[in-house]
């Protein structure tokens, strides 16, 4: 009896170490369930996006010194308008608006996007926004806050959320609240600012730029206006049908009035998503916002690609950063190659098989990919103004081979359950790139080998994933390796031949031998 009790009591203690991955499943069903984990997010500059309908109609909107231009032209560097306190660049407008972008909501939906992200649309001066005379209204160029809900009613509609851009540590020199806080000491708006002889041009400015003065956030009242109130900028647009908000530099906030400005987003919507423009290492930022835009990501991989770090190093980076921001944060954060502050990714990585490569990594890695407008057809451009040129129609064919790529990069990310909500686990190599990325179910498992190097590798991998059973095929799905490569699952090992600039993304996929199983008793 004794020998029973004690085999009775090591089967229970079996059990209830084999139940560990039902608490994994329920880990992995959750995170499928918010629609920020491993979500692809597809950015526009309202301007630049869809010309509107009538042009012609609008040219009133763009009182001189502001320029509207043809949508063939592209921009091109401005000179700097000292009355204005900006760059001439700064006031040149393509003459997109809300209602246009809206009738290209089809295109975003096609391509498997799950987020649009809109660049500033509140009241400003500049083409940009980021210069805000009144966050509560849209720029007229643009429309309407109605005609912000409409578009957000029919982006919803075709299954996609909204994501606006808060620009909330500075508004613009020209806003009628600063114009009347810089004359008038008594003035109602004097302490939103830093006013006085001690700072050049007479304010504190952000960076330098004489065009942006800086918010006072310590006053209480500033907070109140842009998050904390009911009928404040963050929750009223958050009713209007914004899904959540991507912070303009948001470092500059602190980490203190992050926490209360995602406290206060998630308290009017539930499940809101906020995400930081943070290009510092970003562990610490995480916990007071939702996410970040991941630009340390982004320099470990471009990094790797340029042949500044090697990959084996890149890798363990990878490692660390991940551990560091907790997966749960990394899955929800954005991973960038290039955005409207960043030259273009053809422009970046010129030759085809470096850019293929690190856009499969971007899909890949951990993270929600951001892809920027006209990326996906190979738009180029350099550093601002360059990289804001106007969205090319006429590029969007079936036959394009980069709209191909990337409507293939986001259709395997999308159905691929390990990419949008997986773990990471780091693959030691001494040449290659290499990761896992794993969920509860062990047929969920995808294996990325990247060569960034101009050399052939071939190399022995070890791949510790428990349930990978040995002689299991792993079959890839990029096709950038031709011939298709032939690879196995050892024990515990694979070989694999990799082209200079290559990519891998194995699944297993095991043999069909008459109804055998040998996955039959594993998860």
């Amino acid at each position: 009896m004794k020998a029973l009790a004690t085999a009775l009591a090591l089967l229970a203690a079996t059990s209830s170490a084999q139940a560990a991955p039902a608490g994994a499943a329920g880990t992995f069903e959750k995170r499928e369930r918010d629609w920020r984990n491993g979500a692809v997010v597809y950015q526009i500059i309202v301007d630049r996006f869809v010309p509107a309908a009538d042009l012609e109609g609008k040219r009133a909107l763009y009182p001189s010194p502001k320029v509207l231009k043809p949508w063939s032209e592209a921009p091109k560097a401005g000179v700097y308008l000292a009355d204005q306190k900006l760059n001439s660049a700064e006031l040149e407008f393509w003459g997109g608006d809300l209602a246009s972008a809206a009738s290209k909501l089809e295109h975003i939906q096609q391509l498997g996007a799950d987020v649009l992200y809109l660049n500033p649309i509140h009241l400003a001066w500049t083409n940009h926004k980021y210069d805000a005379f009144d966050f509560q209204k849209v720029s007229p160029e643009y429309g309407s806050r109605e005609d912000f809900k409409r578009l957000a009613a029919d982006a919803h509609q075709r299954g996609l959320k909204v994501v606006l851009d808060g620009v909330f540590n500075h508004m613009g020199r020209n806003a009628p609240v600063f114009k009347d806080a810089f004359a008038n000491p008594s003035s109602p708006w004097r302490n939103w600012f830093s006013i006085g002889p001690q700072y050049e041009g007479g304010a504190l400015v952000w960076t330098g730029y004489q065009n942006l003065p800086e918010l006072k956030l310590e006053n209480l009242v500033v907070r109140r206006h842009l998050w904390l109130d009911k009928d404040s900028v963050v929750r009223s647009y958050l009713r209007d049908g914004a899904d959540g908000w991507r912070l303009d530099t948001a470092f500059e906030l602190g980490q203190a009035y992050l926490r209360e400005l995602t406290d206060a987003a998630h308290k009017e919507k539930p499940g809101s998503l906020v995400v930081g423009e943070i290009a510092n290492y970003p562990d610490r930022w995480l916990k007071s916002m939702d996410a970040v835009m991941n630009f340390t990501l982004r320099d470990i991989v471009l990094s790797m690609t340029r042949g500044d770090i090697a990959p084996a190093a890149a890798a363990r980076l990878t490692e660390r950063l991940v551990k560091d921001s907790g997966i749960e944060a990394m899955l929800k954060s954005w991973v960038v190659i290039d955005n409207h502050d960043i030259p273009r990714i053809a422009t970046q990585l010129p030759v085809t098989a470096q850019r293929r490569m690190v856009q499969a990594l971007q899909f890949t890695l951990p993270g929600a990919p951001n892809l920027y407008y006209g990326a996906e057809v190979g738009m180029t451009g350099g550093a601002d103004p360059e990289n804001r040129g106007p969205m090319r129609w006429d590029l969007v064919r079936d036959d394009n081979p980069e709209l191909v790529w990337v409507r293939k990069l986001i259709q395997l990310h999308k159905t691929h359950r390990a990419l949008r909500v997986g773990d990471f686990r780091l693959i030691d190599s001494q040449q290659l790139f290499a990761f896992e990325r794993h969920t509860d179910k062990v047929l969920d498992t995808r294996v990325v080998i990247a060569n960034p190097s101009d050399k052939q590798v071939r190399e022995r991998l070890m791949i510790a994933n428990a349930h990978l059973m040995d002689d299991t095929p792993m079959v890839d799905l990029l096709g950038l390796v031709s011939p298709a490569p032939t690879v196995a699952i050892g024990p515990g090992f694979i070989t694999v031949d990799m082209p200079p600039h290559s990519a891998l993304l194995l699944q297993p996929r095991p043999k069909a031998q008459g109804g055998y199983n040998r996955y039959k008793r594993v998860q």
